[in-house]
């Protein structure tokens, strides 16, 4: 658990509100609370029977879209279209539609058609940005539009070949978005009102499907994303940039957040362009390439970094294991299938193209798929990341949401 959270759930703890502690508990935004595909979780299953775990329930009318979940305070929260008509949706724990708020068009997707962003939430307020560039705020409790802003045309940017894919970060009493316009890459708006808070001046990127994370590493806090040329470091109370480091990509995409650990940075892209690890200055000012590694160049289903070992699935469906100091593969599984990685409890679990969904043993010594089943309900590409919470792995494929009971099985009573 990085420092943050650490102090955050300590304060939780000594807390009266046990309303306000549950909803922080959960996972309200993209990837997990940290948005690095780390789920807190304990007591699952270490395997699962041939046909998959035990399906709880299933819901429908999503709509169309790879938009993933956020979890808060009984509620799950995620976004679909149908005919190019985004709303945003929330669902009860046990799959009955509490509210749907439509927020007008989304983008043609060229071809990929569906609603991109992952809402996040403070339990107060959910927040997407959807494919067309537009901030918008709404009710926690009912779903009302509460403010919206036109980004791209308050901004002076402009959209991207496959509709903006963000899901805003939240930072105390602010919501930071990529806006991709002049001096305005990236944006904070006050959460209750969406008033400006602060752009980053010299900076004009446009966006590049990525979404931002939280540097944190118990001595420097900083902004860190990729837009379309750069990664880049901001300072979250000014808005300042902090440093630049020039890193193109083939068509302009990075759709993978970067991840860290102490002061290394690990960022990858697919179409066959690899990684790289950057060390963050001490003073967090500047960043310097460490190494480069060509196999793992994961598209859009994002890296996971535990204990010094990156992990992900590559473009040609192999996933790999990297060590994080040199780069060097410690481990690799051959064709399983290019898709989303995420963690919990010891374990990875996969999300791939094919439908498949994986649980792995992720000791590099070791590296092997334990179990799988086939996600066979929905229609459409299997992109949105898996989200494990309390004991449940939701999947979402389109227009349907499973959740699966992943909690270890009790053991058996004792004997007299």
């Amino acid at each position: 658990m990085r420092p943050d959270r650490l102090l955050f759930a300590s304060i939780l703890c000594l807390s009266l509100n046990l309303t306000s502690a549950v909803a922080f508990a959960d996972s309200p935004t993209f990837r997990g609370p940290d948005r690095d595909g780390i789920f807190d979780a304990s007591g699952l299953a270490t395997s699962w029977p041939e046909n998959g775990p035990k399906l709880l329930w299933a819901a429908e009318g999503l709509g169309e879209g790879y938009s993933s979940l956020a979890i808060a305070d009984g509620k799950i929260l995620t976004t679909g279209s149908v005919e190019q008509q985004g709303s945003v949706l929330a669902f009860d724990l046990e799959g009955k539609l509490l509210w749907k708020t439509p927020f007008g068009k989304e983008h043609s997707g060229n071809g990929y058609p569906g609603s991109r962003t992952t809402p996040s939430t403070d339990g107060e307020l959910v927040f997407i940005h959807t494919s067309m560039g537009h901030a918008i705020a709404l009710d926690f409790a009912d779903g009302k539009i509460v403010w919206q802003k036109d980004l791209l045309k308050e901004y002076g940017g402009e959209n991207i070949y496959f509709g903006v894919s963000e899901s805003p970060l939240i930072d105390g009493d602010r919501v930071i978005f990529t806006a991709g316009g002049k001096n305005a890459s990236l944006v904070a708006l006050e959460k209750k009102t969406g008033k400006l808070v602060w752009r980053t001046k010299g900076l004009s990127d446009v966006s590049a499907y990525c979404a931002p994370v939280m540097f944190d590493n118990g001595k420097i806090r900083q902004i860190i994303t990729l837009v379309q040329k750069q990664l880049v470091g901001v300072d979250p109370q000014s808005g300042k940039v902090l440093w630049t480091q020039d890193f193109p990509a083939t068509y302009d995409i990075h759709s993978t957040s970067p991840v860290f650990e102490g002061n290394m940075i690990y960022v990858s892209h697919g179409y066959d362009q690899g990684g790289k690890a950057f060390k963050l200055a001490d003073d967090g000012k500047s960043v310097k390439e460490v190494w480069t590694e060509a196999e793992l160049d994961i598209h859009h289903g994002g890296a996971v970094l535990v204990d010094g070992v990156i992990y992900g699935a590559a473009s040609k469906k192999s996933w790999y294991a990297l060590d994080l100091d040199t780069g060097k593969v410690s481990a690799t599984l051959k064709r399983v299938g290019k898709g989303a990685v995420v963690y919990a409890d010891g374990l990875l679990y996969g999300y791939v193209e094919s439908g498949d969904v994986l649980l792995v043993h992720p000791d590099p010594k070791d590296f092997r798929v334990i179990s799988e089943f086939k996600m066979k309900a929905g229609e459409g590409q299997h992109w949105a990341h898996p989200v494990i919470e309390d004991g449940v792995l939701y999947i979402r494929h389109g227009d349907v949401l499973h959740a699966y009971d992943v909690k270890a099985p009790k053991a058996a009573a004792e004997g007299p």
